[in-house]
């Protein structure tokens, strides 16, 4: 009986935790075959309206070299509206004189990206764009980003994602190398491997492209920390399913202050956490209800948690599995997340030699095991007291990086 038990509960574990490197073996190997150039090409249709909103919160740091790098990847007559979101320093000042048109939010209940995007479009409403687009206020955006997001959102009729992407700090720490090359896998290399798939991505928060009717179908006011994943799953539940761009790069950067990278990753992962157990559920039911298998194809992309837990999540059950099978009582768990294993180290490998060798090379792989590790207390923290309130990370300023 207790064998029988033992099985009961370590085979289906076993199962739930391999589902998610299988889909990310999946995702990685499919990034590595050629893909023709999207449809819609990169030129916007003349006359297409487009506003480029930007949710600024305390940004005075780095808002002033964002516009004017902005400046040199939109047209003139794009319209740039900055939200400064319950700021007390001189944000709205600074990107007055650049050029942009400011409005000022203040309400010290609602706090949160979300808030601020609605009520930019709300604005937006008795003159609205054809096409929407939101950039954060620390972003390089490239040259050719904007033309390419609006082209793919009116040829499409859906959000749009560009590729998002960090950038490392100075004299990066390992940590840091790692970090980076773990945003890549998740915006860059999964999302590739779903455009070839024909599959939605998620929405990543910045750079992102919207058809006006398309985003004023949602609500966009919530204080939900990962506002951007929200936002994706509910365009996909609505039937808006968000495309890949991936010519269109929009940059980032990880800061070098250690606390600061600590909070900017507690965010995300606790964010990623509740995401993923709020919509997977209810994305799996939907899809049996609606016969979609496209968005039961989209809750197992959602299921994939962050690389680390995952990791985390496979070495836990393995060691638990192994043994169990030297006690003799079964080994299959074991077999099974050895096959899982492979998965999750053959899509790691596919991710580094196609895309990630240019930024870490393959000796400082070996320290994923102390990043992991770096990890583990957050993964721990939501557990006991997970983040549920969106906090602002401590910018640092970017004048002397790509942006100047």
């Amino acid at each position: 009986m207790t064998i029988f038990a033992t099985e009961s509960l370590l085979i289906p574990g076993a199962i739930i935790v391999s589902i998610p490197c299988l889909v990310l073996f999946v995702e990685s190997f499919s990034a590595l075959f050629p893909l023709n150039l999207q449809p819609g090409g990169k030129n916007r249709p003349k006359g297409t309206k487009v506003t480029i909103l930007i949710p600024a919160h305390d940004e005075e740091s780095v808002i002033c070299a964002t516009l004017k790098q902005l400046s040199l990847a939109r047209k003139p007559e794009d319209k740039v509206v900055v939200i400064a979101d319950n700021c007390q320093d001189r944000t709205a000042e600074i990107a007055r004189a650049a050029g942009a048109t400011v409005i000022e939010r203040y309400n010290s209940d609602l706090k949160g990206k979300g808030y601020a995007l609605d009520y930019g479009l709300n604005f937006l409403e008795n003159d609205p764009p054809d096409v929407v687009i939101f950039v954060d206020a620390d972003c390089y955006v490239e040259s050719s980003a904007i033309d390419m997001l609006v082209a793919q959102a009116i040829y499409t009729g859906k959000p749009v994602q560009a590729s998002y992407l960090m950038e490392a700090p100075p004299n990066p720490r390992y940590k840091d190398l790692i970090s980076n090359f773990a945003f890549k896998v998740k915006n860059l290399v999964r999302f590739e491997g779903l455009k070839r798939l024909g599959l939605p991505c998620l929405l990543t928060g910045t750079g992102m492209a919207f058809p006006w009717k398309v985003i004023r179908s949602i609500d966009l006011a919530s204080g939900h920390i990962t506002e951007d994943m929200k936002l994706g799953m509910d365009l996909t539940l609505a039937g808006y399913e968000p495309v890949f761009c991936s010519q269109a790069i929009v940059k980032g950067y990880l800061p070098s202050d250690n606390e600061a990278a600590t909070k900017q990753r507690t965010r995300w992962e606790h964010g990623h956490l509740q995401t993923l157990l709020t919509y997977v559920p209810q994305m799996l039911l939907e899809a049996f209800q609606q016969k979609r298998l496209r968005l039961f194809l989209s809750a197992l992309d959602l299921s994939v948690p962050p690389l680390s837990l995952l990791v985390v999540m496979w070495s836990t059950f393995l060691g638990i599995s192994l043994l169990v099978g030297i006690l003799g009582i079964s080994w299959i768990p074991a077999m099974i997340l050895t096959v899982a294993g492979c998965c999750l180290l053959l899509a790691i490998s596919i991710a580094w030699v196609k895309f990630g060798r240019a930024d870490i090379p393959l000796h400082k792989l070996l320290i994923i095991p102390i990043y992991v590790l770096w990890k583990i207390p957050i993964y721990l923290k939501f557990l006991v007291k997970p983040q549920k309130v969106w906090e602002r990370t401590k910018r640092e300023s970017i004048e002397n990086n790509a942006l100047g």
